[in-house]
């Protein structure tokens, strides 16, 4: 009887260490079970980071180099096309221009020159794009009058149009890819082609004019499919697209075009005069 006591207290205390060793065993075990998923969640999240990181430099590095591949490209041999700019202003109302389109190669580089074959009231009815050493020098001029130059990335007004139709300057000499923020932002089909997205971002906007560009660039050619233009809130302002080609002497060529300003409702349609192929 007297053990019983003493026996019960021995169980009692040595249940009692037994499950304090117990819980703090547990705990130890859940502790070192935390700091593993911490540590592992911790090391996921650096990783993704820095794989984030590494996707979005040669995301970079890729669209700069698309870029510069599409700003390289050179025409072959001098020529000209004649066209017609079907308007239709925020109004509504439709206007068509006759213009001509030259291209001009020279020792530096090419001459492009956008011309309304008739005399009219329209702001710059001349425009002259020289293409040099990776830049665009702009010639313009209002009723053949005083001709104004600039520099590419140094136009006071990116929203001067050609004929008061809605190519502006900048759309005409491309400028955009001159932008130096270039990132390729996905691969997918658009219009039944195979193209790059790329995301050209300009540093520092005009009040009134691109924040962003986003083209998609056909693998094959580097032509471009189709582009959308976002002032500098970050909505839509303009909308680009080649409408149709024909082939000319065994080559492609770019048959209608049309933009529009989804913000004015605004359209401009470029339809080309294409010679019939020898």
């Amino acid at each position: 009887m007297k053990f019983f006591p003493s026996s019960s207290a021995s169980f009692s205390s040595a249940s009692s260490v037994n499950l304090f060793s117990m819980t703090r065993t547990g705990t130890t075990t859940r502790r070192i079970g935390a700091s593993i998923l911490t540590g592992g969640v911790l090391f996921f999240c650096v990783t993704l980071e820095a794989q984030i990181t590494n996707d979005l430099a040669e995301a970079v590095i890729q669209g700069r180099q698309l870029a510069q591949q599409i700003l390289e490209q050179r025409p072959t041999e001098n020529f000209t096309n004649t066209g017609t700019l079907q308007i239709r202003n925020a109004n509504g109302k439709q206007v068509e221009i006759p213009i001509k389109v030259q291209t001009t190669l020279t020792m530096a580089g090419w001459v492009n020159t956008f011309e309304c074959i008739k005399a009219s009231n329209l702001t710059n009815d001349f425009i002259q794009i020289a293409h040099r050493n990776g830049l665009n020098i702009y010639l313009t001029s209002w009723n053949s009058g005083a001709v104004e130059a600039y520099n590419s990335g140094r136009i006071p007004d990116a929203t001067e149009s050609f004929a008061s139709s809605d190519f502006w300057l900048c759309d005409l000499g491309l400028e955009f890819f001159h932008w130096p923020q270039q990132k390729i932002l996905k691969h997918e089909m658009r219009r039944g082609r195979a193209c790059q997205v790329l995301e050209s971002t300009n540093p520092h906007p005009a009040p009134n004019g691109y924040s962003r560009v986003v083209s998609w660039i056909d693998n094959e050619t580097l032509g471009i499919v189709q582009a959308e233009a976002y002032d500098t809130k970050g909505k839509l302002l303009k909308e680009f697209y080649p409408k149709s080609f024909k082939k000319v002497n065994g080559q492609w060529e770019l048959q209608e075009m049309e933009i529009r300003n989804d913000q004015t409702g605004s359209r401009t349609r470029l339809e080309f005069n294409l010679k019939p192929p020898d």
